[in-house]
């Protein structure tokens, strides 16, 4: 009897069980042998009994890290996803996340930028009439699309329940080496899965925010507990065990103008649009293209009307 079969037309399936075929997404689910389930999932103290995914599973050769966050973030917050994860661009890391609103789906979207492997683990099925959130089944389809991977252990067409999310939590936990937190209210759900990063012997790192926001009193409280800080790429891949790479030299920055240069100056931290162009003393017409152009030419950033320096 042959190992291999066809069950659509150029649809091949090895030694593997498929569900369905989704026309939506074009991928199918498929089981995990127990055998195969990743390593640091059978470790966890209540490990999954089955597990299904779509696309790619995590490459062995590979290093995962779980980002997790607030849902409601902060401007600062996403900067910091995009560096942090942006400066992992070439290194064998994959990113972990849930495919919530916040800081997962910013994980995922800036490891997709960075062009890492990216693994999601909803709080749903992986069907697409109940993968969850509804309005982040475009952004599933794009990992999937990238080589990146979808897992679950809950039955394909299962709905996501208030119940289901703290049962994720801990496969987003068991699975990576280390967890990122970044941006958590006191109370926020996210702290379960930080929680469960100590209880599972993974490394814990957070990245620091202001003290007078919400959104980092819970990130401040695994800090007090020894979680490690991270401000720059390099302390994660420290954290990790990888070896930092050998930065290319890079290319002199052109000579700016007297306006840009003082744009730079400004920006030594991240300023609101308003604020800037009061700094300016240009009308608002010259001040927009004077910042529309920095930023075409990857000199200063913006998100919610916030700049920040890339220089």
């Amino acid at each position: 009897m042959f190992d291999t079969y066809i069950l659509y037309p150029f649809l091949i399936v090895s030694n593997l069980v498929v569900h369905r075929y989704n026309v939506f997404m074009s991928f199918p689910i498929k089981d995990v042998a127990t055998a195969e389930f990743p390593a640091l999932l059978r470790e966890i103290p209540q490990p999954p009994k089955s597990l299904n995914y779509r696309g790619v599973l995590p490459p062995a050769d590979i290093t995962l890290l779980s980002v997790v966050g607030s849902r409601k973030y902060s401007s600062y917050g996403k900067q910091a996803v995009d560096d942090l994860i942006g400066g992992l661009r070439g290194y064998p890391v994959g990113i972990v996340s849930g495919l919530a609103l916040g800081i997962d789906s910013l994980a995922h979207e800036a490891a997709l930028a960075a062009q890492l492997y990216t693994l999601s683990i909803p709080g749903s099925g992986l069907d697409d009439s109940v993968l969850y959130p509804a309005t982040h089944r475009a952004l599933a389809r794009r990992i999937l699309e990238a080589g990146g991977g979808l897992l679950s252990e809950f039955e394909p067409t299962f709905e996501a329940t208030t119940w289901s999310f703290p049962q994720r939590n801990r496969l987003v936990a068991g699975i990576s080496k280390a967890t990122l937190l970044i941006e958590a209210a006191e109370k926020s759900g996210t702290l379960i899965t930080a929680r469960l990063a100590t209880d599972y012997n993974r490394e814990l790192m957070v990245v620091p925010g202001s003290i007078f926001s919400k959104t980092s009193a819970g990130v401040h409280q695994f800090l007090k507990l020894g979680a490690t800080p991270v401000t720059t790429p390099k302390d994660i891949v420290e954290v990790l065990g990888i070896a930092e790479q050998v930065a290319a030299v890079a290319k002199p920055l052109p000579p700016l103008s007297e306006r840009e240069t003082l744009v730079i100056t400004l920006l030594t931290e991240p300023r609101h649009r308003d604020e800037l162009i009061r700094h300016l003393n240009l009308n608002t017409a010259e001040a927009a293209q004077l910042l529309m152009m920095m930023e075409l030419n990857n000199m200063i950033a913006s998100h919610d009307n916030f700049y920040r320096s890339l220089l």
